[in-house]
């Protein structure tokens, strides 16, 4: 019983191996796909945005790693002003539960 089980699953693995390949193969030559943000109907940081993307992806993700978690420090830190503002204690943590 070991032995079918062991051989079946050598025949599974194999077949998921294999068959990407099979099947790659009966396609004719694939191109390249090329896939460019169309900044001709955008303007200001949008259009510098998509530029910047279609011209080098490296300095595009070097500015959304840079933008993203700044944009949520900035966020938050407004959130958490109108909050106290509005009497919410944020520092502390009681729960009301009973």
């Amino acid at each position: 019983m070991r032995n079918s089980l062991t051989r079946i699953c050598a025949l599974a693995t194999l077949w998921c191996w294999l068959a990407p390949v099979a099947v790659g193969a009966a396609a004719g030559k694939a191109e390249r796909i090329v896939i460019v943000a169309d900044s001709r109907v955008h303007t200001g940081c949008l259009a510098w945005l998509a530029n910047l993307y279609n011209e080098n992806l490296a300095y595009f993700t070097l500015v959304t790693v840079l933008v993203i978690p700044s944009l949520g420090v900035i966020l938050g830190t407004i959130t958490g002003f109108l909050l106290t503002r509005l009497g919410v204690n944020l520092k502390s943590r009681v729960l009301a539960e009973h």
